[in-house]
């Protein structure tokens, strides 16, 4: 019982320093950040998602172990990862700035909120119209990488619990062969730590690992996405 809520009082004190980082974000957006170069607004949405990391680490105790970021070259790539969290959000957003965001149309009608993300010129989709929402994804994304900024996609489409798995959507890999851009396959178990749609946060050590780029000069989405699904699955696996 102490154990829980202990557990329970730390995820609170985590999402007070979540929060306020939130709101101090908003308000920077909306009071300066607008009249700064794209690029540099990325800096500051970088620190947020650092801060998140750091804060985490220091209200709950979760830590992380990364291997392959020799394979972070520092040019556009689209990243592909399982979902298991917002954990790997934050850190992908971090490591791979300027980083496309991704996300439901809704979001941006968010008073303060939406307005600041919109300073990120987002991929903005219609979750509910999956074939359009598709579309979206391949037109806007292929502009966005061509103004320099990587993508992230998480093909499962949902998070999912430690040990289960999705079937990878094959959208990731046929926006990196449109924009004639490397894949960069990430695997990560964020989920034993920060469960999807759970409050409590669990004290541990997250491990994620990058893989090498992915050639798509093949063209084949299809075989291209078995490729990183098999790969991810495999670095899975090692950890179970």
């Amino acid at each position: 019982m102490i154990r829980l809520f202990i557990l329970y009082f730390r995820s609170f004190v985590f999402y007070v320093g979540y929060v306020a980082a939130t709101i101090v974000v908003t308000i920077g957006c909306m009071l300066f950040i607008w009249i700064l170069p794209r690029r540099l607004r990325f800096v500051f949405a970088s620190a947020w998602c650092s801060f998140i990391i750091f804060w985490l680490r220091v209200s709950v105790g979760v830590r992380y172990d990364i291997s392959g970021m020799d394979n972070v070259k520092g040019s556009p790539v689209v990243a592909l990862a399982n979902h298991q969290s917002e954990w790997e959000t934050f850190f992908l957003y971090k490591i791979l700035s300027p980083v496309c965001p991704i996300l439901k149309k809704e979001l941006l009608n968010i008073p303060f909120w939406g307005w600041a993300l919109r300073l990120y010129h987002p991929i903005a989709i219609d979750r509910s119209r999956r074939h359009k929402a598709g579309r979206s994804i391949l037109t806007q994304g292929v502009g966005r990488i061509k103004e320099g900024m990587s993508v992230v996609i998480f093909p499962e489409g949902t998070r999912t619990a430690v040990g289960r798995h999705k079937p990878f959507s094959r959208g990731g890999a046929k926006l990196a062969v449109a924009a004639n851009t490397p894949i960069l396959p990430v695997a990560h178990n964020a989920g034993g730590c920060w469960p999807p749609h759970r409050f409590l946060k669990h004290p541990g050590t997250i491990k994620l690992v990058i893989g090498p780029e992915v050639s798509v000069l093949s063209g084949d989405a299809s075989a291209l996405t078995d490729e990183v699904e098999r790969w991810v699955l495999a670095r899975l696996a090692e950890w179970n």
